[in-house]
């Protein structure tokens, strides 16, 4: 596989001295190797453009928002006619005698067509408020779109920054192994002049086992975030750009943070929209207790319908038709009361929206305020760390210090270094989750090279659509 040649050439890599930073830019390099050719490198941003314009969860939330804007034009369809066509054909046999009169004996066939037109004139305001359901529901939907997207785009962000630290973790691991082979052949051929014991190869081998296992351990990683790189930006990653924080649409303190997700986070919004559609939803029931008024129009045409050959009968009728509900055993009352407990439930959700949004956004900022401090105690660990292995080494050359002493200073650098990559990963995805707890995490706002998707086209273009099998893209 492309991706098991590239650990394989990642393992073979032996920049053992090289700071944290510089071996992310090498691995991202080693990752565009990989790949088999050569290309330009990937931004974060580009990797998130991607994502919107083709990830499978936003493009089945636009496919299920445009079938809800269907939902507006099939409410207004009671304010248009209902236009139906009727015919019969037919044959029949009579015969039939009177005291006084001519016998009839006669086979006819009857038949005939008639056109019926009806317009409802009111029928306790069902449609006008069916249809503002229908567009509340669009509404709602609209915002759950909204959602999709800023969790996609949140986690595209995230994927891509757990490549680059998989990677550079990778390659720490590696370059460590590479440092604990020597570290053995050193001890071996010191035991063999007899500086040192058994003690110390063994603590030598016991130490590359454990670097070698780490090692594994981080290609098994980086195995599983290029599969959710794929999964959700919808390709391989190749020669990844450093990620960097995004600072763009993010508040200056944390109660305008919180202010800011109760008004625009999509989630909120959506349920503020379903609140008015559950409103309008216990109007609609209630329209059914109020009378129903029809006009109706009928003109009809017929052959023989009679029974009496060669006969043609023509009528035309204007009715105005009155329907008022007395009771239907409870059941309109039944669904009314349930319509309005759901009310109270869709009430509630966005109390519980709310909240979960703003514990969204406390634990954002905490994890993104504090990133910056950890990157800077990671950096002065790496520094220290460096310092104190460079002293144990010349130490242990002079006999005041032991391999044990060499191996756990080795391992402290690269315990720091591996937590510098996090922190600086941490920042970058923190950023992001920040962005995306307050509700402004869209293309607009990132600025992306992508085309926004304009949900308004497709509703105006059915909105008042009265007939058509095609839908606007033309299926």
């Amino acid at each position: 596989m492309v991706w098991s040649g590239a650990i394989d050439r990642a393992l073979r890599r032996g920049a053992a001295r090289q700071q944290a930073g510089a071996l992310a830019i090498v691995a991202f390099a080693a990752l565009g190797a990989a790949s088999g050719s050569i290309a330009r490198a990937e931004s974060l941003a580009g990797a998130l453009a991607k994502a919107y314009l083709n990830n499978p969860d936003i493009n089945q939330q636009r496919a299920a928002l445009r079938a809800i804007d269907e939902g507006v034009p099939k409410a207004e369809s009671g304010y248009r006619p209902n236009v139906t066509l009727n015919g019969e054909l037919g044959t029949q046999y009579t015969n039939a005698a009177t005291p006084g009169s001519k016998t009839l004996n006669a086979t006819t066939f009857p038949r005939d067509v008639s056109l019926s037109v009806t317009e409802n004139l009111w029928n306790g305001n069902r449609t006008e408020n069916g249809v503002r359901q229908a567009e509340s529901n669009v509404l709602g939907s609209r915002e759950q779109l909204r959602n999709t997207e800023q969790n996609t785009l949140q986690d595209a962000s995230r994927f891509y920054m757990d490549v680059l630290r998989d990677t550079a973790i990778l390659n720490l691991d590696t370059n460590n192994v590479e440092v604990l082979v020597e570290q053995l052949r050193q001890t071996r051929d010191r035991f063999a002049v007899g500086e040192v014991t058994r003690t110390d190869v063994a603590q030598a081998e016991a130490s590359l086992a454990q670097g070698r296992s780490a090692a594994l351990t981080a290609q098994s990683n980086l195995r599983a975030s290029i599969a959710s790189f794929r999964r959700v930006i919808g390709e391989d990653p190749r020669m990844l750009e450093p990620g960097r924080p995004v600072e763009r649409g993010l508040p200056k303190t944390l109660e305008a943070a919180i202010a800011i997700s109760q008004i625009e986070h999509p989630s909120i919004q959506a349920a503020l929209h379903g609140v008015d559609a559950a409103e309008l939803n216990v109007k609609v029931l209630e329209g059914a207790l109020y009378p129903t008024i029809n006009l109706v129009g009928t003109v009809t045409e017929g052959v023989e319908v009679q029974g009496v050959p060669n006969s043609t009968q023509f009528s035309a009728s204007l009715l105005g038709q009155l329907s008022v509900p007395i009771y239907d055993g409870g059941l309109t009352y039944a669904n009314i009361r349930q319509a309005k407990e759901q009310l109270g439930q869709t009430r509630l959700q966005v109390d519980l929206q709310r909240d979960i949004v703003r514990a969204a956004v406390v634990s954002a900022w905490g994890v993104y305020a504090n990133s910056k401090a950890q990157i800077e105690s990671a950096q002065a660990q790496v520094s220290a760390s460096e310092i104190a292995l460079n002293g144990v080494r010349e130490e242990a050359k002079v006999g005041q210090r032991t391999t044990l002493d060499v191996l756990n200073a080795q391992q402290t650098l690269l315990n720091a270094r591996v937590s510098l990559v996090t922190a600086q990963h941490d920042q970058v995805v923190a950023s992001y989750a920040l962005l995306s707890a307050i509700g402004r995490l869209s293309v607009d706002v990132l600025a992306l090279r992508a085309a926004r998707y304009d949900a308004s086209i497709h509703f105006d273009q059915v909105k008042d659509k009265w007939w058509g099998l095609r839908t606007p893209d033309g299926r």
